[in-house]
């Protein structure tokens, strides 16, 4: 997203010296040209002029006087420099991985108030990252960002959008799957089809023209899931690669019910981690993300607040100066004033041989 900064105008003249000599000369040529007209009787030099016309003879002085201004003004080379400063927002293209399994039906607990299912919980927090809540969280104005939904199957809900307003309009639409032919957990397939969004981004469009989001070269997945995959095509770690090979940070929340370190945990992570937390740790490390386990809705928007504060927009301002030439007008102006005396003297002013 770019917009564009304009700052006043600077006029400047590149030769001000020469206002003074040309003055110099043109009061000269002014004097010169004035002197024999006193020294001539009126009657006798326009004497074919009634009295009503004779008396706008001072105009033709005056409009010499403009012409000369203009002309020694253009002469005097007048600029506008103008500050420019150019102003580049560079977003991040963003895929969030939703799970809506049935097992996002379980409750997760608040500090205060009642208890909220994790699809409740989850699908509040997502649209306060995209959104932004006026206090933890302060959107994503900036990024592309699409939505992919999975449960047995992974879907696009939507595909990647600066229409945020949409997006959590379907964000706010998601309801977890329980139809046991389709429920289950294929956040495999989810990442493979995430990284796919994020890589066609470097692809031309079918027209051959070039895609014209391929500038925005950080892309990360923002995964949820509670669950271990056990559908889908894809291994998780085969779609890690993918992420991996197409430059796509894999940023990974587990929402679960034990917490990631309790108390008189040892500190080792392997002693710690469950054998399919442990996936999505070695996922989130080999793509360069991070992965964190949420167990409430406080730990589950800490977690959001931490990968909006890892990933943020670059905004780079340049700022430089555009000197513009406009000597033109003035000496269109000192044309114009001639053409009109040259016009006075020819017609109305003519005076008689």
């Amino acid at each position: 997203m770019n917009s564009w900064i304009q700052l006043p105008d600077d006029l400047t003249l590149v030769y001000p010296w020469l206002l003074v000599l040309i003055l110099v000369i043109g009061w000269f040529c002014l004097r010169k040209e004035n002197k024999p007209s006193l020294t001539i009787a009126a009657t006798e030099l326009w004497s074919d002029l009634d009295q009503g016309r004779a008396k706008y003879l001072p105009w033709l002085t005056a409009f010499k006087a403009l012409g000369l201004i203009a002309l020694i003004t253009a002469i005097a080379r007048p600029q506008a420099i103008v500050d420019q400063s150019y102003q580049s927002n560079e977003g991040i293209a963003i895929q969030m991985l939703v799970d809506i399994s049935s097992s996002m039906e379980a409750e997760v607990t608040l500090v205060d108030g009642p208890a909220q299912t994790r699809m409740e919980a989850s699908k509040e927090i997502v649209e306060r990252f995209i959104a932004g809540d006026g206090n933890e969280l302060n959107g994503r104005p900036n990024d592309l960002i699409g939505l992919i939904t999975f449960a047995r199957y992974a879907d696009t809900r939507s595909p990647l959008t600066f229409g945020h307003s949409a997006l959590v309009e379907i964000v706010r639409s998601i309801e977890s799957q329980n139809r046991p032919n389709e429920d289950g957990t294929a956040y495999g397939d989810a990442l493979a089809l995430a990284a796919a969004r994020l890589h066609q981004l470097d692809q031309p469009l079918a027209d051959g023209s070039a895609n014209q989001y391929a500038h925005i070269t950080s892309r990360i997945v923002v995964l949820l899931t509670d669950g271990e995959n056990n559908s889908g095509s894809h291994e998780p770690l085969a779609a890690a690669s993918l992420a991996k090979e197409w430059g796509c940070k894999v940023y990974i929340i587990s929402l679960g019910d034990e917490p990631y370190y309790g108390k008189n945990r040892p500190v080792d992570k392997e002693d710690v981690l469950t054998p399919a937390e442990q996936v999505l740790e070695r996922i989130s490390k080999e793509t360069g993300g991070i992965y964190r386990k949420a167990t409430d809705y406080e730990s589950l928007l800490s977690v959001y607040e931490e990968i909006d504060q890892l990933e943020k927009s670059k905004i780079a301002t340049k700022s430089y100066k555009i000197t513009e030439e406009i000597f033109w007008l003035p000496l269109a102006f000192a044309f114009l004033f001639l053409l009109l005396v040259l016009a006075l003297k020819s017609t109305v002013l003519r005076i008689a041989p």
